[in-house]
């Protein structure tokens, strides 16, 4: 049986069998992947950009924008790139690079969502020492801490994954390197090591999901607590595109990890990767300026800024 020493490539799943259909799949996802690069590249600039969005929620905004364009970056360009040279290969680096960043940029993308969870508790429940708790120094260590526990996450589940022997062939039966489809290739016996991994990860993550599940608790008893009508709908309105980012990404991810084996099919798993790793990262721009009158504004003046400055190059070039 071939061991990882004897793997130099991985085989990724194709998309499609037929050449016209896997060039529809690449200008589709082109079109994903365009989407989610406008939505997450209109909302980094935007921020860093207009000095009104320079404060701890628009900061850890700017960050998640960041991680989604990053996340998506690590899956789609390969996958693109296959389903358009018609090939299926990744080399051993490639994979694990994947693997690395996947994880990097989704676990500190998780660490931040709950440290947002923090944010909106603070400015709702204790309005009057938020700029104190929440200061630009106190905003910049958990930012990094987020990114810190990302990194940390992933090089401890990248060095396991890839430390396996690997019996079972080299192709891979998701669309981009998967930590659970590489462990259907390794031996049963060191499979262990990994959950046990997993199993600590696992209750990480629900410290992280109960600290949000807490927040919002004493952020809903703090809205409804407010005698104002008015002051309850913008409590509201600021919550509710955090919330529903939280939902969207949890949902897709406990799905992906918690469904019955009984389930799992290949096209089954293929549409679950694609919920958790291309649906958040494209729809979190979309759903955070929805109801973010400020973030709508600072755009528009952005796009506006960037047609004036083409007309006035273009006029200076035809002088």
């Amino acid at each position: 049986m071939p061991n990882s020493s004897s793997v130099s490539e991985f085989l990724l799943l194709a998309l499609a069998d037929t050449r016209q259909l896997q060039l529809l799949h690449f200008w589709l996802l082109l079109g994903i992947y365009l989407a989610a690069l406008l939505g997450n590249g209109l909302i980094s600039t935007a921020v860093a950009c207009d000095h009104r969005l320079h404060t701890p929620m628009y900061f850890f905004l700017l960050n998640l924008a960041l991680l989604d364009l990053g996340c998506i970056s690590t899956t789609l360009p390969k996958a693109m790139a296959n389903a358009l040279w018609h090939t299926r290969a990744i080399s051993y680096a490639g994979c694990a690079a994947q693997v690395f960043f996947f994880f990097f940029l989704f676990s500190a993308e998780y660490s931040l969502l709950t440290i947002m969870s923090y944010d909106r508790y603070v400015a709702i429940c204790k309005p009057l020492h938020y700029r104190t708790l929440l200061g630009s120094r106190a905003c910049a260590t958990m930012a990094a801490a987020a990114w810190a526990t990302g990194l940390l996450y992933s090089l401890l589940h990248t060095a396991y994954t890839f430390s396996l022997p690997l019996c079972q062939g080299n192709a891979v039966d998701q669309f981009f390197c998967e930590i659970p489809q590489i462990l259907k290739l390794s031996c049963s016996e060191s499979y262990c090591r990994e959950i046990w991994l997993l199993g600590v990860n696992a209750s990480l993550v629900s410290g992280c999901f109960a600290f949000i599940l807490f927040s919002y608790v004493q952020i809903f008893r703090a809205v409804l607590r407010m005698p104002s009508e008015q002051g309850r709908h913008k409590a509201f309105s600021t919550c509710l595109p955090h919330l529903a980012v939280v939902s969207l990404f949890l949902s897709t991810a406990l799905f992906a990890s918690l469904r019955p084996l009984s389930l799992s099919s290949q096209s089954l798993d293929l549409a679950v990767a694609v919920l958790y790793s291309v649906v958040p990262p494209t729809l979190n721009p979309l759903i955070y300026s929805m109801r973010n009158q400020e973030l709508k504004d600072a755009v528009r003046k952005m796009i506006a800024w960037a047609h004036f400055s083409r007309d006035k190059l273009l006029i200076c070039l035809y002088k």
